[in-house]
């Protein structure tokens, strides 16, 4: 322990950083919101924000595609990725100073200008795909509140779930204009609350509808396992925006602490609504869950509408990053606003035309689990921290053992599950 913390204490100078990386630097920095001084509880809400997200409606689908059993699956992959976290925490400090603010800094550190850019092109590839997913949730979910809707636009009929999918991305287009997150903890508190009345819905739900003893459920499902693992992925990844939190912070040092209490937080929440949702519906229950709730219901409004909240807010934060690099790629970062507005509305553009011809949310979710969030919280923080501190002495024998154990189950599931979720969507198409 104390060779890590000497370690630590060191700063590592940025491999291979010269006058042509400037421009990368300011890229990544840039990505940082301007208030640097959050607090305790401010970082802990945000941080919440972040893993608290869109796994929620499909932890349920997961615990049924695994069994009961995947249960300790699901613990075991939040502790992973709460161990893999501290080692982002550690990188960043390990950097020394503001060297390293943003995680393709941390690839940079570690594996000089390449790691830089196959970690940032990983990133920014997860970002738009989890963007996309919010708006399939969206029109998924105001289906469900209106069904049967539909529109003539241009001469075509849009049906409800496409109408509604470009409703959404209308109503969030203004906030992708916005570079200011100076507000995101009180965002961060309503979707949080948000979180915790979808829950409460469908404790509604089964002392309304079913009970909570529906088909009794699988005890294991071995099939089914890849599809659960990636989708339990998918509910503590966000680990692309930890160094932002990180650095955001007043103390950096509180990091660790703020990471256990969110994940433990966002983990009793997720496990509630995973036992609730299969034991009401067993293994009838959908992808998104809200879709088992009956329509016309006092709680499955409250729940759909809650739902909602959650992509409204996190959208414009999820795709910032990739505007930002876009500008920084075409030089136009410099151009104001009109320039960044055009951008960031021809990234909500794409993302809606893929949300329409994309309606198999699990699926999505599932391959963004196990190809990219496995590969960005697990992967590249065990590469990096590697790197960066076994030729410095920073780290022991059984800490190595146990990194490298965990590499190994990583690129195991990111195989298993990105082909098992690949067969499915192309037996929808």
């Amino acid at each position: 322990m104390a060779a890590e913390e000497s370690a630590l204490a060191e700063p590592l100078l940025v491999p291979g950083k010269d006058a042509g990386d400037d421009a990368a630097i300011m890229e990544s920095r840039l990505l940082i919101p301007c208030d640097t001084g959050a607090s305790f509880s401010r970082s802990c809400l945000n941080l919440s924000n972040v893993i608290s997200g869109v796994g929620m409606l499909s932890v349920p689908y997961a615990l049924a595609q695994g069994g009961w059993l995947s249960l300790a699956l699901f613990a075991f992959v939040g502790a992973v990725c709460y161990y893999t976290g501290t080692l982002i925490s550690r990188c960043m400090r390990g950097g020394g100073g503001d060297a390293v603010r943003g995680y393709p800094d941390i690839g940079q550190l570690a594996f000089g200008r390449a790691g830089r850019r196959a970690i940032g092109a990983v990133m920014y590839v997860e970002l738009y795909l989890v963007a996309t997913s919010f708006l399939v949730l969206e029109g998924g979910s105001l289906d469900k509140l209106f069904p049967g809707a539909g529109a003539d636009l241009f001469g075509c009929r849009v049906r409800g779930k496409q109408l509604f999918t470009l409703a959404a991305a209308a109503v969030v287009l203004p906030t992708t204009w916005l570079r200011d997150l100076s507000v995101l903890a009180y965002v961060s508190a309503v979707g949080l609350v948000a979180s915790a009345a979808l829950t409460a819905s469908l404790l509604w739900a089964g002392v309304d509808e079913h009970g909570f003893h529906r088909n009794g459920g699988n005890v294991l499902n071995l099939a089914g396992l890849p599809t659960s693992l990636s989708l339990y992925f998918v509910c503590f990844a966000g680990h692309g925006i930890f160094p932002t939190v990180y650095s955001s912070m007043k103390k950096k040092r509180d990091f660790t602490k703020v990471l256990l209490v969110s994940s433990v937080l966002c983990s009793l929440n997720y496990a509630l609504t995973a036992v609730l949702g299969y034991m009401i519906y067993g293994d009838d229950v959908q992808a998104l869950v809200t879709l088992n709730l009956p329509s016309g219901k006092t709680y499955t409004r409250i729940a759909i509408l809650t739902t909602l909240i959650t992509p409204l807010a996190k959208y414009a934060i999820v795709i910032q990053p990739i505007t930002i690099r876009l500008e920084e790629k075409l030089s136009l970062a410099s151009h104001g606003g009109f320039t960044r507005a055009a951008i960031s509305t021809a990234v909500l553009v794409s993302t809606t035309v893929v949300a329409c011809t994309v309606p198999f949310f699990g699926y999505l979710m599932s391959f963004i689990g196990s190809s990219l969030n496995v590969t960005v919280a697990v992967l590249f923080p065990c590469l990096s921290y590697l790197k960066i501190f076994m030729p410095r002495g920073g780290t022991s024998r059984a800490e190595v053992a146990a990194i490298v154990g965990i590499l190994v189950i990583g690129v195991c599931i990111a195989v298993v599950g990105t082909y098992t979720s690949l067969h499915q969507i192309v037996g929808t198409l």
